[in-house]
């Protein structure tokens, strides 16, 4: 004898298939359990070299690395000053805040530049990178540079200004909520 086939009742294969995209729409928004965003707020030389520090490590081992630059840290990754076309007060910012990667504070013991030669020559000793070259590997390993165009416009930082990265792009807070909503892990440096 034959099994009569079963047949599912057209209710019932709706209520699934209604259950089935509910699921999917979710799983499309569930977080990317291999990604990580920073919020780099500091353009302290130690706050820096441990923001790339975890985001090379993080970018090594496979992740999705995201960082957004906002206020101190998106003045960190001005490299020059250009005066032309500014308001006095954003020529004023310019020259205020010092440009280039090599030319940041620590946030203790700076000691007027003297702790930070220290800890650089301390770092080349003990063969550890430098921020640049943190830089240049995150370039390398493919983490995504966002920088906060709030900040830059009350502070005056062109685009020209900046440093050599592959792809620097400019958001808002509203891209950074979205950015930390799509992946695992933030992190506030």
């Amino acid at each position: 004898m034959h099994a009569a086939a079963h047949s599912v009742p057209a209710t019932e294969s709706t209520d699934l298939a209604a259950r089935v995209a509910q699921l999917e729409a979710r799983m499309a928004r569930a977080p990317d359990p291999d990604g990580m965003t920073l919020l780099v707020f500091s353009g302290e030389l130690d706050k820096l070299l441990a923001a790339f520090t975890i985001a090379n490590g993080a970018a090594a081992t496979g992740m999705s690395v995201r960082m957004f630059f906002t206020f101190w840290g998106a003045a960190a990754l001005k490299e020059r000053t250009l005066l032309g076309g500014k308001s006095l007060v954003e020529r004023a910012f310019g020259l205020m805040l010092p440009g280039g990667l090599k030319h940041r504070a620590l946030s203790r013991m700076d000691m007027l530049g003297v702790g930070r030669r220290l800890m650089a020559r301390e770092m080349r000793r003990k063969n550890v990178a430098l921020l640049p070259e943190l830089v240049a590997q995150a370039a390398s390993l493919g983490v995504e540079i966002y920088l906060c165009e709030m900040s830059m416009e009350i502070m005056g930082i062109a685009p020209q200004e900046l440093i050599d990265y592959p792809n620097i792009q400019y958001c808002g807070a509203v891209k950074f909520a979205d950015l930390a909503a799509s992946g695992n892990t933030s992190l506030f440096i």
